[in-house]
C-alpha cells in the first residue's frame, strides 16, 4: 500500500523559481515539499546574468550573491553578424554567478526548512480541492497548492496538454565555461546567422559563454564544434573568443526544442513559476530575475491568504494571473520583438544603425525587458 503524505505546498522543480518559492514560504511556517529530479549542484543552460532588480527582496530572504563573489555588472555591448559594436550602460546594472552556485546557496538555505525528495513528477492530478502527485519512483503526494516551477519544457507540460507543446520549437541552446580575459563589469551579446550568443563572467572568473540558435541554421553543420568554427566564427568578437579560450567544461551543455509560444501562468490550478509560465528570449538577458520576481509574487499572494485563513484557489488563482501578466506580459512581448528584429537581416541592420546615430535608445529598449527593483 503506497503511503501518501500531506502538504501546504508541494513545488516541482527546484531550480531558481522553486527554491527561492520554497525558501519564501518556508520562512512563513507553511509546510511545503519540493520535488526536483538532480541532486545540487549542478550546472544548467543558462546565460548566468541577473538584473539586480531583485536583489532587495533576495536580501530580505537573506540571500546575497555578491557575498558569495557574484560579479557586479554595469555595462552592456551587443555586436551586429558583422561584429560591429555598440556599447552602453545598464541602467540598474546586475551580476554574473553560476547557476552550479546560485541553485546550491538557494539549497543549502531550504536544507531542514523544506522536505526535497529527489525524484521526476510523472503526473498531478487535482480532484476534491487537493492535489494528488505521483513520482516516478512511486511516491505519492497530497497538497492544498502546487507550484509549477519544472522549467521551459517538461513531461508535465505534455502530461497537462499544454497548447505550446504541440507548437513548433525551433529553438536550441549551447552552454559552456572558458578561462578568458574578459572585463569583470561586461555583458556582452554578440549576434551571428540564425542565433546570439551572450558572454559574462561568473563568481570563479570564468566565462559563461551561452548561445541561442536555430535548429534550421544548426543542423547543415552537424556538430557545436562545427557550427562554432564555420558560423559563430563570422563574427569577429566570437571568432577571437573561440579560438583563444580555453574551456573548462568537458563537453559543452545543450538543450533543445526550447519554446517562446505564450504559456498561460495558471493551469489546471498549478500556479506556473519561471519558464514554466513564460519564458523571455534570453538576448534580454533577464529570465532568471524574471523566474525569482515570480516566486515572490506567488509567494506573498499565498502567504497572506495563509495567514488571514483565506485560501480561496480561485481568488488566488485570479489575482497570481493578474499580477503575473502585469509584471511581464510587455517584457515578454518586446522581448519577441527584439527577437525578431535580430533575426531579420534587413531590419537588425536598420535598428543597429537606429541605434549607433541614437545611442540613447538602448537603454530604453532595456529598461522595457527589465522590472522595477523589487520591495
Amino acid at each position: 500500500m503506497i503511503h501518501t503524505q500531506k502538504w501546504d505546498v508541494i513545488i516541482i522543480g527546484g531550480g531558481l523559481a522553486g527554491l527561492v518559492t520554497a525558501l519564501h514560504l518556508s520562512q512563513n511556517k507553511i509546510k511545503v515539499c519540493l520535488i526536483e529530479k538532480n541532486k545540487y549542484p549542478n550546472h544548467k543552460v543558462c546565460g548566468e546574468y541577473v538584473s539586480n532588480e531583485i536583489l532587495p527582496y533576495l536580501k530580505l530572504l537573506g540571500i546575497n550573491p555578491l557575498s558569495e563573489g557574484a560579479k557586479q555588472i554595469s555595462k552592456f555591448q551587443i555586436t551586429d553578424t558583422q561584429g560591429n559594436p555598440i556599447t552602453a550602460q545598464l541602467p540598474l546594472g546586475g551580476f554574473g554567478i553560476s547557476r552550479y552556485r546560485f541553485d546550491n546557496l538557494l539549497y543549502e538555505a531550504i536544507r531542514g526548512k523544506v522536505e526535497i525528495i529527489f525524484d521526476t513528477v510523472e503526473k498531478v492530478f487535482f480532484k476534491d480541492n487537493l492535489f494528488l502527485v505521483k513520482t516516478q519512483n512511486k511516491k505519492s503526494l497530497e497538497g492544498n497548492c502546487v507550484v509549477g516551477a519544472f522549467g521551459k519544457r517538461s513531461n508535465i507540460d505534455s502530461f497537462l496538454n499544454r497548447k505550446f507543446m504541440g507548437q513548433n520549437s525551433p529553438w536550441l541552446a549551447v552552454k559552456a565555461h572558458y578561462e578568458y580575459e574578459f572585463p569583470e563589469d561586461t555583458v556582452a551579446l554578440h549576434n551571428f546567422n540564425g542565433g546570439y550568443c551572450g558572454l559574462s563572467k561568473t563568481e570563479t572568473g570564468a566565462v559563461n559563454a551561452c548561445y541561442l540558435a536555430t535548429f534550421k541554421s544548426f543542423k547543415k553543420y552537424g556538430g557545436i564544434e562545427a557550427f562554432q568554427k564555420m558560423e559563430l566564427s563570422k563574427n569577429p568578437f566570437l571568432n577571437k573568443f573561440f579560438n583563444n579560450a580555453t574551456p573548462l567544461f568537458n563537453k559543452p551543455l545543450t538543450i533543445s526544442q526550447i519554446s517562446f509560444q505564450e504559456k498561460k501562468p495558471v493551469e489546471n490550478h498549478i500556479f506556473m513559476v519561471g519558464d514554466s509560465a513564460g519564458l523571455i528570449h534570453p538576448l534580454c538577458g533577464n529570465g532568471m530575475a524574471m523566474a525569482i520576481r515570480s516566486a515572490q509574487i506567488f509567494s506573498e499572494i499565498y502567504i497572506e491568504a495563509y495567514q488571514n485563513e483565506k485560501l480561496n484557489k480561485k481568488t488566488m488563482e485570479e489575482k497570481y494571473k493578474a499580477q503575473w501578466q502585469s509584471e511581464f506580459e510587455e517584457r515578454l512581448k518586446t522581448g519577441r520583438f527584439i527577437q525578431k528584429l535580430l533575426m531579420n537581416p534587413f531590419a537588425s541592420k536598420l535598428g543597429f544603425a537606429m541605434v549607433k546615430t541614437f545611442p540613447f535608445l538602448v537603454p530604453m529598449i532595456i529598461e522595457k525587458t527589465h522590472g522595477s527593483p523589487s520591495k
